[in-house]
């Protein structure tokens, strides 16, 4: 399913910018000029997260902020053009769980985002399932069994095959370069072809996504791996 998202922002131009970003990075997105309409958004529709600017006509974000927390606790990312520590300090006692100080790069914001969503997923992970199960979509793991599931159907995984995924799991959301997981995953004193991240990560979707026609492991060119809830 994917997530949603709440752009509360009056500089129309910045609010467009960062909703064709969120668009093109999957997420269904909505905006709000002004404080009233995006508390009103925020009280009659489902978020996974907001985007909250601190200076808004109508009613200001710290206020739209205090009101959102009294009955609900969707992740906020406060915006501000303040770059003053009780603004921030404010904010974050208010129950926001970031900020980003304007003008940013959208780079950081995006991984601000995958962040807190990573955390409330997290969050709501250790509140339904045990921690040795690790899912993302409907591919499951389990670390104390060592057994791998697509759907129904169980996958037979070689122990470096399974500890590769392993890691990338427990990291979700988490872009991991090839030297991270040569040296998590094969040992700091591993001596062998340079190449066996990208030839393991080639089994894997051999095993994981061609048969099932799906993408789990995603290529960030360049970068590394990352596995991530679509």
């Amino acid at each position: 399913m994917q997530e949603r998202i709440l752009i509360v922002e009056d500089e129309e131009k910045i609010a467009r910018f960062i909703e064709l970003e969120l668009s093109f990075e999957g997420y269904v997105v909505e905006k709000a000029s002004d404080g009233r309409t995006g508390l009103a958004l925020a009280q009659e529709k489902h978020f996974d997260l907001i985007a909250l600017d601190l200076m808004l006509p109508g009613l200001n974000g710290l206020e739209v902020l205090r009101r959102i927390r009294q009955t609900s606790s969707v992740p906020i990312i406060l915006l501000t053009a303040r770059d003053s520590t009780m603004d921030k300090v404010s904010g974050l006692d208010a129950g926001a769980n970031d900020y980003i100080t304007k003008p940013f790069a959208i780079e950081e914001l995006l991984a601000r985002i995958r962040a807190v969503l990573r955390n409330q997923g997290k969050t709501h992970e250790n509140e339904k399932a045990p921690s040795n199960i690790l899912a993302v979509e409907d591919l499951r793991i389990n670390l104390d069994s060592r057994e791998v599931q697509v759907g129904d159907t169980l996958i037979e995984l070689t122990k470096k095959e399974f500890d590769l995924l392993a890691h990338l799991m427990e990291n979700k959301g988490m872009v991991l370069s090839r030297e991270v997981l040569l040296d998590s995953v094969w040992g700091y004193d591993f001596i062998g072809e340079s190449n066996a991240v990208d030839v393991y990560i080639r089994y894997l979707r051999a095993k994981l996504e061609v048969p099932f026609d799906k993408k789990f492991i995603r290529t960030i060119r360049g970068v590394g791996y990352v596995i991530r809830d679509e």
